[in-house]
């Protein structure tokens, strides 16, 4: 499958990228510059164009969002305007030309926060309401909403809503959890927070996933279709804990958080097959911190 993707030198879109590629894709890779170490082919693309040109494909992966660093709510910063604009008015024109450009199918990476942060500890399904609370939220809504627009027999859509990604890709030293866990190695003070959290590679993996669904004469998609990708709850006390334990780093525990986040149900991605790494694959991602912080394992 020829394959096109926006975003690939984020973190989460090297892991797309690296696991199109590890699937047998052609992956074309979407923007201003050519990730260093992807094998890929590359054609020029930026969310401000008005009238992109992308080469013919038979799928895109739009993973690409124009924000401030480090920052997806509130990474609007100074400049909503121009968030909007890109990420809003770039994303259905991207849809757009993706389907002139002969696509049969589009995978819009989406995120929990279409759900708003108000439902602390409720069940989160993809029938709900959708009620954003951050800018952030409203453009990714604004996103699923004009790939349903354009979507049709010829031109599948899928919706990923991801919760938050960790892990680390192979040519990348740090990770979204780096400055947390040095500075509880350092033994500074860590604020206590849960959240719901996906490894990239799981990510990865449900892309792929629905991605095969797509071509089968029985898809058991809907034409546009929308699916909650999350694995687990992380408090940072349980977190850091398991972390102390494996590296043997000192660091004083936070106390367990107050607030319980929505938990995203996910049984229609799991119908497909998807299967997380839950608890274990968290682990195994820990043990790999332990040469970060320089203690032995």
């Amino acid at each position: 499958m020829k394959v096109l993707i926006t975003g690939a030198g984020g973190t989460v879109g090297r892991f797309i990228t690296r696991k199109m590629l590890v699937d047998g894709h052609h992956v074309t890779v979407l923007g201003r510059r050519l990730p260093e170490d992807l094998p890929t082919a590359f054609s020029r693309y930026d969310l401000a164009d008005t009238d992109p040109e992308l080469p013919q494909a038979d799928a895109l992966i739009h993973c690409a969002l124009s924000h401030e660093p480090g920052k997806f709510r509130g990474g609007e910063g100074n400049d909503p305007e121009r968030f909007r604009c890109l990420n809003i008015e770039g994303t259905e024109i991207l849809f757009k030309a993706a389907l002139q450009a002969g696509c049969g199918q589009a995978v819009f990476l989406s995120s929990r926060a279409v759900y708003g942060d108000h439902r602390a500890g409720e069940l989160l399904r993809e029938t709900d309401l959708a009620a954003p609370d951050t800018l952030y939220g409203e453009a990714k809504l604004a996103g699923e909403a004009a790939l349903e627009g354009l979507a049709g027999p010829e031109f599948r859509g899928v919706a990923l809503r991801a919760t938050g990604v960790y892990g680390r890709v192979a040519d990348r030293a740090d990770h979204k959890w780096s400055s947390l866990f040095k500075a509880f190695a350092g033994g500074e003070t860590v604020e206590p927070r849960r959240a719901t959290e996906v490894h990239g590679q799981d990510l990865a993996e449900a892309v792929s996933i629905v991605l095969a669904e797509g071509t089968r004469r029985t898809c058991r998609l809907a034409q546009f279709d929308v699916l909650n990708v999350s694995d687990l709850v992380v408090d940072r006390r349980d977190l850091l804990g398991e972390l102390k334990t494996l590296c043997g780093c000192a660091g004083m525990l936070p106390r367990f958080a107050d607030r319980m986040p929505g938990i995203m149900e996910t049984e229609k991605l799991q119908a497909l097959g998807w299967r997380p790494g839950g608890e274990r694959g968290l682990r195994a991602f820990l043990k790999t911190c332990c040469a970060d912080l320089q203690v032995p394992e």
